[in-house]
């Protein structure tokens, strides 16, 4: 006995609505849906200014890459790194020294499942209003060999190269100055494969990922923004999107 004409509108709509359901939980849209915590020295969150006054007439527009990750989720500042446990993504961009707890906080939550995208330059050349030796400057030299060693990695940086923006080969990232990941042996569990000049290392560490940058000229402001959204997406979705 066919269906009514009635019965096959209300079955197709039924379809609809399901299909619809299922692609707002479908994998890499509930991704974009979860928290995303950073920790990071780098002023994304907040405006770099030198006294009070120059902080509260600085213009309103937020940095790119703020707006870029809060597209992704809400976003947590971090000042720590000892409680990722209501975190599935985060990302570090040239943190301040960890402590002995925070590298092992660190690496027992992407060994659970984290998801972590790292900036780590060993010669930052982004510009500060603040002084070297300011706390509020930030790191000028990233020092993480603890966790990078733990994950089969080692971080290099040729002081003969030349300085400057440029593209990096291979990569379609800009850089300056930047470093250079090797592996090494004496990794636990972890698997890293590093590309061209050795500027990206993605790895596979326990139930876990990370994506490591060997420097940071990417999240600077200037020319060339939109491309500096596009390689932080790319970078972004390599981390998260698994």
């Amino acid at each position: 006995m066919g269906l009514s004409r009635r019965t096959a509108v209300a079955l197709a709509m039924a379809a609809v609505i399901a299909l619809a359901g299922w692609l707002l939980v479908s994998p890499s849209t509930a991704n974009q849906k979860h928290p995303l915590g950073l920790f990071t020295s780098l002023p994304i969150l907040w405006s770099e200014e030198g006294d009070l006054k120059d902080m509260v007439d600085a213009p309103v527009k937020p940095h790119w890459a703020r707006t870029a990750l809060e597209e992704r989720g809400q976003v947590i500042p971090l000042d720590t790194l000892l409680d990722l446990s209501a975190l599935r993504q985060l990302v570090i961009a040239q943190p301040r020294p960890l402590a002995p707890e925070e590298n092992v906080a660190l690496d027992a939550w992407v060994r659970k499942g984290g998801h972590l995208l790292l900036f780590a330059d060993p010669m930052l050349t982004q510009d500060s209003a603040f002084a070297l030796g300011d706390r509020r400057r930030p790191q000028d030299v990233v020092l993480i060999s603890p966790i990078l060693a733990r994950w089969g990695l080692g971080l290099t940086f040729d002081e003969d190269q030349p300085a400057g923006i440029r593209e990096s080969a291979g990569q379609g990232l800009p850089v300056n100055l930047p470093g250079a990941f090797t592996v090494v042996s004496g990794g636990h569990d972890a698997t890293c494969l590093v590309g061209q000049n050795g500027l990206v290392a993605r790895c596979d560490i326990g139930k876990g990922r990370a994506v490591l940058v060997a420097d940071a000229a990417l999240l600077e402001s200037g020319d060339g923004e939109n491309a500096r959204i596009s390689g932080l997406n790319a970078l972004l979705d390599d981390a998260f999107v698994r």
